[in-house]
């Protein structure tokens, strides 16, 4: 027994939030952190946290400033908006944007946009929760600019579009583009809104992935406020981003829900990196971790599998077989549904246990691996491990088949 409460002493100290390696070949992937930070925004993060900084200090003045004057004017660049704004998370972004604009008054959206997001948060409780009556319009896969028109009334405070990211509709569909849309708002003196959840700024179709809608386009098109998140393929922190006319942002600035949805010093500095490399999109492929990893080749995913594979067998040959294998990765993170990367990944047969046991091993190392099952294989994608986290990945399969194996 005592080695028994040595082992929970040690068990219950260990840190809970901790490392992992994500050999999921999900690149945003949700339960894992989702999108991974740029060096120059962990730099940022280091400032920040050690030093004293102008969070809502004017040095020009020496007066109290604004938070978000570091960023704003980089967004408004970036997107061709009027003026922006930043909150928690783009749930709160919409919660804000829907109580500023409409509360106690009518929103319109489609029937087929009425989408839920992840931990079972959806568009119509977010909407109850801001105080605006939700109007639905057209059928689940086809809705006409008609159908909005033929529910505006006196009440009607907002069209609301939500773009779809986190699944597809296919087949006998139509849906009412932006452009159509602020047309229509502008003729019955109605505010527009779109939440677009994922929050792209660059084209991701040479990449091989199919088209997604950039911020700086539905921008262009008129619509009067645009949401996105901030760590998704934006490839920064989690953020609720706001932008779009001028009138309509400063009314909720100036919205007291606004001071508990607020960022902290911390995502403001990340962010105003991320923002920062985006100057230059090509530096972004680059240098953005979450569109490095959606523009990695796969042939060099292959070669490094291939040699990983050579490393694995001259420690592990006895325990294990090492497969250098085809897959598919997938962007993650509520974008891009259905759309695949191709990509390779280690696959592991152990000799000695169960995958299963394997699978559970391995997520008890000291630095946990997640990869995925599949077909009684466990697939390491490297699409999604960085080459200097091959030494550490190694280093916790040895400890996963180190201890003696459960009967």
């Amino acid at each position: 027994w005592h080695r028994r409460l040595v082992q929970f002493i040690l068990e219950y100290h260990r840190v809970r939030f901790t490392r992992v390696i994500n050999a999921t070949g999900v690149i945003v992937h949700t339960n894992l952190g989702r999108s991974l930070l740029p060096d120059s925004s962990l730099a940022a993060l280091v400032s920040a946290a050690s030093s004293a900084s102008n969070l809502e200090l004017d040095l020009a003045t020496g007066r109290r400033g604004s938070r978000y004057t570091h960023v704003e004017d980089l967004l408004c660049e970036l997107t061709g908006a009027e003026s922006a704004m930043v909150v928690n998370n783009n749930a709160a972004a919409v919660l804000i944007g829907l109580e500023t604009l409409a509360k106690g008054r009518e929103v319109i959206v489609s029937r087929g946009q009425l989408v839920e997001i992840g931990g079972a948060f959806r568009i119509p409780d977010i909407m109850l929760r801001s105080g605006a009556h939700l109007i639905e319009v057209g059928a689940t896969n086809r809705t006409h600019i008609a159908d909005y028109e033929n529910a505006i009334t006196l009440e009607t405070a907002l069209l609301l579009k939500v773009h779809c990211s986190n699944f597809r509709i296919i087949g006998f569909t139509h849906e009412v583009d932006a452009i159509e849309l602020v047309s229509l708002a502008k003729r019955y003196k109605v505010a527009t809104m779109e939440d677009l959840g994922s929050g792209c700024l660059v084209d991701l179709t040479s990449f091989g992935l199919s088209k997604e809608p950039r911020v700086q386009e539905v921008v262009a098109s008129g619509v009067d406020v645009v949401t996105f998140s901030g760590d998704k393929l934006l490839g920064g922190p989690q953020a609720g981003i706001i932008v779009g006319s001028k009138q309509y942002i400063e009314r909720i600035k100036r919205n007291q829900l606004n001071r508990a949805l607020r960022i902290d010093k911390f995502t403001l500095a990340s962010l105003e990196a991320v923002l920062r490399i985006y100057l230059d999109s090509s530096q972004a492929v680059r240098e953005i971790p979450t569109l490095a990893m959606i523009a990695l080749p796969e042939s060099i995913i292959c070669h490094r599998v291939r040699e990983f594979c050579i490393r694995c067998e001259e420690v592990l040959a006895n325990v294990c077989s090492f497969t250098p294998t085809t897959v598919h990765s997938q962007v993650g993170g509520g974008a891009l549904p259905e759309q695949n990367l191709p990509s390779w990944a280690v696959s592991l047969q152990p000799k000695i246990m169960k995958i299963s046991q394997l699978e559970k091993r391995l997520r008890g190392t000291d630095t946990p691996v997640i990869g995925r099952v599949d077909n009684d294989r466990l697939l390491l994608d490297f699409r999604t491990v960085a080459e200097r986290e091959e030494d550490v990945l190694l280093t916790s399969l040895q400890d996963a088949f180190a201890a003696p194996v459960e009967a």
